[in-house]
Formats: C-alpha cells, structure tokens, sequence
C-alpha cells in the first residue's frame, strides 16, 4: 500500500505567502480565518486522511461496490470511515454555517480536496458531489428548499448527486430523453434513465438527493427545454424526516478500470417526484453551477494522486540500488536510482509541476470566492470569468499531467510499479477517469478555444494576459532570469491566442485541431505565472527558512528550463493547420 503525508507546509506557505488577491482579503466573511485556524484544520485534515482514509484505497480496490438484490453495499470499512468523516465534521468545511456549515473559504477547502484525492478518491467521490448540489440547491432552490434539505446534506447525513448522462447522450444533453409531467400540486413526475451516476447509490447516507435534467412534456427540443429536478430517493415528509421510497431503482453498477470503491450507478426513474430548481427551462443554467465547481474539483483529484504517487518514487528512489552512475557514490555494488539522472528528472518533472499546480490552485481558490462573495458586481464578474477561462485548464492539465506522472511513478517503480504490490499501479487506473469525466479533456479544450477566451463582457484571455504582465513585472535582480523566459513564453501565448482568433473567423477546424495545444499553452504558461509568484516570495523571505526557499528556488528552475518549453512545442504543432488532418483518407 502506498504511504502518505499531507504537504502541510507547503500549503500553509501558500495560505500565509500568497493571499495576495486584494479583493479577496476585503472579504469580510473571511477575515476571521486565520493562520493558526487553517494550520489547526490541516494537520487534522492530514491525521484522518493518512491514518482512517488512505487504507480504504486498497481495501476498495479489492472489494468493490456490489448490487445485491438491488441495494448498493460499500467496501469494508467505509460504512465506520463514514460515520467518523461526517462526525468530525468534514462534509461541512465550506458551507454556510446559517445550514451548519464552518464558513471555511475555498483556499481552505481545496486543500482538504488534494488531501482526501491523495488518501482515496473513491472513499472521496462518496461525498464530493454532496457539495456540488449543496451548491446549486444554494444558488438556485427556493427557500423552502433549502431549509428542507441543506442542514442534512452539510451534516453528511445525506448525499448528493448529478444525474445528466443517459443511454442516447454524453456531452450532447440536447438529446436527452428524461420527461418531466407536472402534477396538480405543482411536482413532477420524473421518468428516465440515468447513467454513470457517481455514487448513485451506496448505504452510506439516510437519504440520496439526485439533481435531475429532464425535459418537461411542453418544453422545446434541444437544450433550450432542459429543466433541473431535486429527486430524492426517499421522500421528505413535511416534518423533515425520511418518508417512503421514491420511483428510482439502480439498474446496475459499471465494473471499471479504477475507483472501485466507488459506485458508478444505472439509475431507473419511474414516475418519481421531484421538485423544480430554478426556472423552468433554464436548467443547465443551474446545473453548470455543480459542473463548473466540479471540474476545479477534478483537476484537483489528479493533484492529489500527483502528490502521493511523487512522494512513494522519491522514496522508492532512495532505497532501490541499480547500476552505477558516472560519479558512481557506491564502493560496493550499485548505487541508489536517485543517483541517475533520468531517475532525477522524473522527479524534479512531477516535483515542479504538482507544486506549481497547487499554487495555481490557490491562485483559482481566492478568485472563485471573489466572485461568489465580493460586494462590488463589476469585481464579481471580472474574478468570475477569470474562473470560467482557468477552469478547463485545471480540469484537463491537472488530470492529463496526472497520467503522465502516475505513469512516470510505475516506471520508477519498475517490476514493482506493474505488479499491485506497492500499490503504484492503482494510482494509475484510479486516475485514467479523471481527464474522462465531467467532460472529457477534449471537450473541455473545445470549450475553452470557443466559448472561454471572449464572452459578452469581453475579450477575456486579453484581461488575464494583461493581469499576469503586471504581476509578473518585477523589479528584482534575482527573479530576472525567470522573468526573460517568462515573457519570452508570455509572447507566445499572446501570439497563439490572436492566431486563434483570426481562425475562428475563417476555419473552425484549424481551431478545432488546435484546441488541446492551446490549453496546453494557456496551462504550462498559468503555472509558470503561479511560480512567478512563489519566487517572488522566495527571494523576498530567503532568510526566514533558508532550506525551504532553496527548495523553491531549485524547483522552479527545473520548471522553466524542462517543462515551460513545453509551450512553445504546443504553438508550433498547432499553428501547422489542419488540412493534414481533415484531409486524410482512413481506409
């Protein structure tokens, strides 16, 4: 089984170092969460994830989620994981304490995100959606709703679910064939199929909230008639408590790759009540609510299994000897593989890149709640496009960056990285999902090359240029060399970015082609920014913690001369066109 520590420190130099969003320290919800506060909450974070949470990864793996006569029974342990998890009050970190939430922030929250994806993103995916339809319940039910069924999904008594895939459609929800017939008591009837529903079922909660898209019986075709239904699968009683069955069933349970202990459901809807969130037809309005948190949410899964799959190569790479080095250290048999320098650059290249990305993290955290929080509008929308233009880049780099380095872990590993000895391999296949869900990668860099870059408020990937220019303008010897290479990829970024727009205007599949080398770009070039952040602290505060800083400094070296290059290869494979490929004639 793999081993684990939670990065404490290096999250709490980012909670102490780089809470530098003006708008976000004027938030006054938040000016009471303090240092000590957060150290206090991780290091509990970092004690269940590593001692209670990380063994039900294995145990899940090997014991999957079951349907026995038609109930969903969780891996051993998880029932007992649970009961602790939702006691000590984890489900509740960032919600609304008017619904018995703490009212922690995000650039807390996120923290405990990485934390429990290291530990067990099956165990985690049992109550991660609970938050996303916390989320939309918030934003968009009625009142009576809210107060019928929040308190007991913050408390974890109850969870929650996103119900969107069927049979017909994936991403193309305008296909969907899920009805909706109002009531006379102004319910409806929910009949439909749902599938690949993470934790549609399981016999961990009292009660299972399913937020619905379905199409109402006079509503247009397409996207344009979709609705969102809260469906629970009990019914609530006016008193509160858990009333009948409702009409849903779970077809079946898929056997996948990884995540095992996860219950990945086929659900039947059959004429079950459910109640109208929103308006009536603007239903993906509401539901992109939970969607667009959820993908930050995925991209920080394959932080978090970056991380332990980094830590468990670094330590296999001091206690493995194999071969000799040119400056061989061994008078006696071979040397350590941490000796060898491609062994090194494995692990620099999964160093630097899982702590630019945390940083990034934060950076995203503290603009997320700006625009959720900030009492000025015109800053509100300004931190909230910035979100929607960084959230396919999380989503996809994170996760496909994942897959490089829980491949490069295996490799390290050797023998022991294909076998399930050392756990390594299920790292891997856990992770194969995540560029997959919530939107295939993809699908996510379509998203971002047509929708992202401008919307009615703008050109928003000229405002994120122009915001990281200023930042990153330092007046600093010692950051110089960092900031030449900087602006040297910032200009390609910049030259990419108008390439892309002329091409929308006159060949949507030079645009399309070059989709996912633009967010590789925009990716590589955001982390680079983040660490452009964390250097400028590094130098500043070298003497407070000499080793500390040298690490930094020494890390993000790497990352500018072996990673950031990246970028440019991304612009010239794409700037190449597309009628290679449009015109190539598959036999």
């Amino acid at each position: 089984m793999p081993s684990y520590t939670a990065p404490v420190e290096d999250m709490m130099f980012l909670f102490k170092k780089l809470r530098d969003n003006k708008n976000y320290n004027e938030l006054e919800k938040y000016k009471e969460v303090s240092p000590d506060l957060v150290k206090d909450i991780l290091e509990e974070a970092a004690k269940i994830n590593q001692n209670l949470i990380l063994p039900l990864a294995k145990i899940g793996d090997e014991n999957p989620a079951v349907l026995e006569n038609g109930v969903v029974r969780t891996p051993p342990g998880y029932k007992e994981a649970y009961q602790k998890y939702i006691k000590d009050g984890w489900t509740s970190l960032s919600c609304d304490p008017k619904y018995g939430g703490q009212g922690m922030p995000k650039t807390v929250s996120a923290f405990f995100d990485e934390m429990l994806s290291s530990a067990s993103l099956s165990f985690k995916l049992y109550s991660e959606l609970s938050i996303g339809a916390y989320n939309c319940i918030n934003h968009h039910a009625s009142d009576e709703i809210k107060n019928k069924y929040l308190p007991k999904i913050v408390e974890g008594k109850w969870s929650g679910t996103m119900c969107l895939t069927e049979p017909i459609c994936g991403t193309d929800l305008g296909l969907l064939k899920t009805k909706a017939e109002k009531q006379s008591d102004g319910t409806y009837k929910i009949s439909g199929q749902k599938i690949f529903i993470t934790s549609g079922d399981q016999d961990l909660t009292e009660n299972i909230i399913h937020l619905v898209i379905a199409r109402a019986t006079d509503s247009p075709a397409g996207t344009k008639g979709i609705s969102l239904f809260l469906v629970p699968k009990f019914k609530v009683n006016e008193d509160g408590a858990v009333g009948s069955r409702n009409g849903i069933s779970t077809g079946s349970i898929e056997s996948k790759m990884g995540i095992k202990g996860s219950a990945t459901c086929v659900l039947n809807f059959d004429k079950a009540t459910g109640y109208l969130i929103g308006k009536k037809d603007k239903g993906l309005n509401a539901m992109f609510t939970m969607m667009n948190l959820e993908r930050i949410v995925v991209g920080i899964q394959g932080l978090g299994i970056s991380e332990i799959a980094y830590q468990n190569s670094l330590a296999y790479a001091k206690e493995r000897k194999q071969g000799k080095t040119n400056n061989t250290k061994s008078t006696n048999g071979a040397d350590f593989i941490i000796e060898h320098a491609d062994i090194r650059r494995s692990l620099l290249n999964m160093k630097s890149i899982i702590e630019g990305e945390r940083a990034l993290c934060f950076w995203l955290s503290q603009q997320t709640e700006v625009s959720l929080n900030h009492p000025d509008e015109k800053i509100r929308q300004e931190a909230s496009d910035f979100v929607s233009l960084m959230t396919p880049v999380v989503k996809s780099l994170f996760t496909d960056l994942g897959m490089e380095i829980t491949n490069d872990a295996m490799q390290i590993h050797g023998g022991y990285g294909y076998t399930k000895d050392q756990g390594i391999e299920q790292l891997f296949r856990d992770n194969r999902i995540t560029p997959i869900y919530e939107g295939t990668n993809s699908v996510q860099a379509a998203d971002l090359v047509f929708r992202k870059l401008s919307n009615k408020n703008g050109n928003i990937i000229n405002r994120f240029l122009d915001l990281i220019k200023s930042e990153t303008n330092l007046n600093n010897e010692k950051i110089k060399p960092f900031t030449d290479d900087f602006t040297y990829y910032l200009n390609i970024l910049t030259k990419f970015s108008e390439w892309i727009n002329e091409k929308a205007k006159t060949d949507r599949d030079d645009v399309s082609a070059a989709a996912n080398d633009y967010l590789k770009t925009l990716g590589f070039v955001s982390v680079a920014y983040a660490w452009i952040k964390v250097l400028s602290v590094s130098f500043k505060d070298y003497n407070e913690n000499k080793n500390f800083y040298d690490d930094k400094i020494n890390t993000a070296k790497f990352y500018f001369a072996k990673v950031l290059p990246r970028a440019e290869q991304h612009y010239k494979s794409a700037i190449s066109g597309s009628s290679n490929i449009m015109n190539f004639k598959f036999n």
